[in-house]
Parts: C-alpha cells; sequence; structure tokens
C-alpha cells in the first residue's frame, strides 16, 4: 500500500507530538535536565559567611551504632571548593580528616546516572543507568535500609528533591525504571522505614491509580505532616514528610529544610537502641549544574554543609556515629577560574550541562572513619557501612 507524501508527513509530525508529550508526563520531575533551562550563570557575586565549628572525633568503641551517609548530589571537588571560598573559605567539611575518592561508573556506562549511582550506594551493586534497587539483570538487589530494619534498626531518608526521585528512591525501591514515579511511591509501604521527608506529594496523593498512599500511612501509624514548622515539632514515632507537590525549591527560596529535616530525624531515630542508619541528599547541587548555574550551586552547597554541620553536632556529643559524606557523581564538569575569600566571589566554567566520569570524594568522621580513605569503587561504600553495622 502506497501513501501520500502528506499523509507519511501528517503520521510523523503526530508521531512526534505524541512522544513529546509521553516525554513530557513521565519526566515532570526531571524538567532540570532540559537544556534549555541552562543558565550559564558563571559567577556568585558573594554574600554573607557563617560560623563554622571545629568538633572533635569521639570514638565510643571502633565500630558505630549509627550511620549517617550523606550524599551531595552531583558534588565534585569543584562544587565543595565553590562553597568553600564563598564561606571565605571554611566549611564544616573541614572536621573531616579521614579521606578518600568514589569511583563512580555504573555497569552499563563511564558516566553514571543518580539512580545506578545510588543503587551502587545503597546495595553495593553495580547496575545500569536508570536502574532503582535492581541489578543488570533488573532482578531486585537488598538494600542497607531494608537490610537495617531487618535488624532491628531504625532508619530514615531526606531528600531536597522529590522524596521518589532517583536518589532516595535507591534506598527503597524497586523498579527497572526511575521514571517510575508512583510505583516508587508504593513501595515505601512495603517497609517500616521509620522517618522520610521530601517533596513528591503527589506520588503519594494525586495518582493515576487514585490510590492516597497518605491514608495508608497514616494507617500504618505514621504521622503524615506538610511542613517544615510541624515536622520539626515531632517528638516520638513514624514521620512521613511531604513538603512539595514535586520538588522542593530551590535555595534560598526552599528557606530552612535540611537543617531542621536533619535534627529531627536523629533526634527521632536515636530513640533506638540498637542504632540508627539515616540517608540525607542535598539534592539540588546536581539540578544547579546541570544548569551550568553557579550561584545555584554555591547556595546548595553550602544549605548542605549546613546540614552537614548538624550532623556533626550531634555525632560530636553521641560518640558512636559514623557520618560519610559523598557524592552518587560529579555534575557539569565545574572548574573554578577565580574566586574571593574577602567577599566569597566565586568564578566558574563547566564544560557539560550533564555529568561526568571523573572520582567524586568521600569524606568521613566518627568511629570507623578510617575505612574510606583511599579510592574505591562506590560499591565498596556500602559494603563498608554494611560490615560496619553487622547487617550481613
Amino acid at each position: 500500500m502506497k501513501y501520500s507524501k502528506s499523509t507519511v508527513k501528517s503520521n510523523v509530525i503526530l508521531s512526534i507530538l505524541f512522544l513529546y508529550c509521553f516525554s513530557f508526563t513521565i519526566n515532570a520531575q526531571e524538567e532540570y535536565k532540559d537544556p534549555k533551562n541552562k543558565g550559564l550563570t558563571e559567577v556568585y557575586p558573594g554574600g554573607s559567611f557563617y560560623e563554622v565549628k571545629q568538633y572533635e572525633q569521639q570514638k565510643k568503641h571502633k565500630r558505630p551504632k549509627n550511620i549517617i551517609l550523606m550524599i551531595g548530589d552531583g558534588m565534585g571537588l569543584a562544587q565543595v571548593y565553590s562553597g568553600m571560598t564563598a564561606n571565605g573559605g571554611h566549611l564544616n567539611l573541614e572536621n573531616f580528616i579521614n579521606i578518600g575518592f568514589s569511583k563512580t561508573s555504573s555497569s552499563d556506562s563511564y558516566i553514571t546516572d543518580s539512580a545506578a549511582g545510588a543503587t551502587a550506594l545503597s546495595s553495593g551493586v553495580k547496575t545500569y543507568n536508570g536502574a532503582i534497587g535492581v541489578d543488570a539483570e533488573k532482578k531486585p538487589v537488598v538494600n542497607i535500609v531494608e537490610m537495617a530494619i531487618k535488624k532491628g534498626l531504625k532508619t530514615g531518608l531526606i531528600s531536597t528533591s522529590s522524596i521518589t526521585h532517583a536518589t532516595p528512591a535507591s534506598f527503597i525501591a524497586h523498579v527497572d525504571s526511575r521514571k517510575s514515579f508512583d510505583d516508587i511511591a508504593l513501595d515505601f509501604l512495603k517497609t517500616d522505614i521509620d522517618v522520610f521527608i521530601g517533596g513528591g506529594k503527589n506520588n503519594f496523593e494525586k495518582r493515576k491509580d487514585g490510590k492516597d498512599l497518605s491514608q495508608e500511612l497514616k494507617n500504618k501509624g505514621y504521622q503524615v505532616l506538610y511542613t517544615i514548622a510541624d515536622i520539626q515539632n515531632v517528638k516520638s514515632g513514624k514521620l512521613a514528610g511531604l513538603t512539595a507537590p514535586e520538588h522542593n525549591k530551590p535555595m534560598p527560596e526552599r528557606g530552612e529544610m535540611l537543617v531542621p529535616s536533619t535534627q529531627t530525624a536523629t533526634r527521632l531515630l536515636s530513640q533506638s537502641k540498637k542504632g540508627f542508619f539515616l540517608m540525607v541528599e542535598g539534592s539540588q547541587i546536581d539540578f544547579s549544574a546541570h544548569k551550568n548555574d553557579t550561584p545555584g550551586v554555591v547556595l546548595e552547597v553550602l544549605d548542605f554543609d549546613k546540614a552537614i554541620g548538624a550532623a556533626l553536632e550531634f555525632a560530636a556529643s553521641d560518640g558512636e556515629t559514623l557520618i560519610i559524606v559523598t557524592a552518587d557523581h560529579e555534575t557539569g564538569g565545574m572548574t573554578l577560574n577565580g574566586g574571593d575569600y574577602k567577599t566569597g566571589k566565586v568564578v566558574s566554567k563547566y564544560t557539560t550541562g550533564g555529568h561526568t566520569g571523573i572520582t567524586v570524594p568521600i569524606f568521613a568522621f566518627g568511629p570507623g572513619a578510617e575505612e574510606f580513605r583511599g579510592f574505591m569503587e562506590n560499591t565498596a561504600i556500602a559494603e563498608k557501612m554494611m560490615k560496619l553495622l553487622k547487617l550481613k
């Protein structure tokens, strides 16, 4: 059968429109990656500084009772040092004297995405880009949150993105595509995680299947709250904090979220006699780096570092908590071409609007911190955490 040129052209146009609409539907959480959103704002003019405290690394035991894993999504050394420059040459990260480097490649690519990177950090298994909690053959892999729950530890996840986005999702869910946000939300109901705080309310309450997962969470004993003011007043029990319909706003519009969320989670989880595992993600360092937006990168790094300060305050007084700060990958190929410690000015350039394959830093503080020195695969971070908590 032959078709006219006009018919073929019409069919092509309709196919393109369909694919575009479908892509928009599944990628609403991924708009920050769109090249048209690239800002090319490569100068942070400087701003106010905050105090950086010095904490003594006390160790009551050789092994930690608790682990706080803090992931600066997209945070390479340039991103770290942009924040350090912007704060007059100092960050809370300077308290970490045990430093290593993570090799971030996925099973199918030299350059990983957040899903494969976080799955490696949560399970110790390399997988393909886009995979959430499954291996290269799409078979579910056990993550550290599930292991900790099985051993009686309390668990928590915090993210400045949607809680169903790639990094936090990889610590709770098992799906073959990071874009399956509604399916990821369902997996929260399949665990006994104690605390989770982040955006993504729509994946729990405005779903295609019509289910109200927030009500199901309440039926399971969770306090489901929507504002940081309410969240930070919780004194005990299980907590589901859904702080935005999708992603939370970037800094400075977001305001204080990560610090009070970290403080709330450590307060609730530390009520366990057996210990806890907590993952805290500074998600939007990555978002800003995708846009080549230096002011955004700097403000997100500073916000993340303040949360590191809150974790340090807890760990230094506790003496039984290991803090690990790392990244899933570097974003933007960021370099620093100028700066001023006196004003906090940062001047940068970028090589890409995507991820890069360079190693990312690992910083560790507390009992077991010496395990994270040197070069290692990202999977080794998960394996070491599991070993230190005696999860397997």
